[in-house]
């Protein structure tokens, strides 16, 4: 059985070698005809001797001669090794530190193959296909500026504090849809005694807190790679709600209505902790 037309094709998948001495019709470079027959022979003048030759020779001798080959469709789970990825947010190269925020792991896929064995030793692999089970994960290993202080602006801890609470554990990642506010558009006038608090009692900081969906405990840290050059070092604390906020859904607090123009909206990679 085959699907191919071509005479030298039929032969490859067949594995027929046509001896030098042989004659083969269809040639090698035409169609199969209307027949669906190839004929190999001796060439004519050697006909008689090799007739003569082999009424001596034994069936058993003649297979004999033959290599079987034989093929198998065999399945198997293959490793796609993780990357490591280095995120540099430190202001200086002296007195820093090095930090795993995400473990890496290692991917699988299902590769499936064609094997050609020769007297039961492998000669020949194809790859048919290939199917992703599991997508690795990525190293993450951030590089910041050792914490010496914490300090920091609007009594925002240094990222570095932010990222040690969280050490050894693993995120989950999720793109979420990010928007931006500030105390103003939060509707309590400037001078109203809960004109910028969150929800969670504490007082909104910018590159510290976001509002995020009911299923995102207070309190919960979120590294968000976009922000990763700024202040924060891109690391941030769950201190607020959103009647708008949906668990898909992320708003970043700014200290201006400009920045919240300008940040807009947009989909950012997220991990949670």
């Amino acid at each position: 059985m085959t699907n191919k037309i071509l005479v030298s094709d039929i032969l490859e998948e067949n594995n027929i070698i046509v001896l030098p001495d042989e004659d083969i019709y269809p040639n090698r470079e035409s169609n199969i005809d209307f027949t669906r027959k190839i004929t190999i022979s001796k060439n004519s003048a050697e006909k008689k001797i090799i007739a003569e030759e082999t009424e001596s020779v034994t069936t058993e001798e003649i297979l004999g001669k033959y290599i079987t080959v034989a093929e198998k469709i065999i399945i198997e789970q293959v490793e796609i090794p993780f990357e490591t990825v280095t995120k540099d947010i430190s202001t200086s190269d002296e007195d820093t530190v090095d930090r795993v925020i995400q473990n890496g792991r290692n991917g699988l896929k299902e590769v499936k193959y064609k094997v050609k064995y020769q007297e039961e030793q492998e000669i020949e692999r194809t790859v048919i296909s290939e199917q992703i089970i599991r997508e690795p994960v990525d190293k993450i290993i951030q590089i910041a500026t050792r914490v010496t202080s914490r300090s920091g602006v609007r009594g925002m801890p240094q990222p570095g504090s932010i990222a040690a609470s969280v050490e050894g554990r693993e995120p989950r990642v999720a793109t979420l849809n990010a928007t931006a506010y500030t105390a103003s558009t939060c509707g309590k006038p400037i001078g109203h005694p809960q004109y910028g608090i969150t929800a969670s009692g504490a007082l909104a900081t910018s590159y510290y807190t976001v509002a995020a969906g009911p299923s995102i405990p207070m309190g919960t840290v979120i590294y968000i790679p976009y922000f990763a050059d700024r202040p924060n070092g891109g690391w941030f604390v769950v201190q607020d709600r959103g009647g708008a906020i949906s668990d898909a859904k992320l708003d970043v607090y700014f200290d201006t209505i400009e920045e919240c123009r300008n940040f807009g909206r947009r989909n950012l990679e997220c991990y949670i902790y």
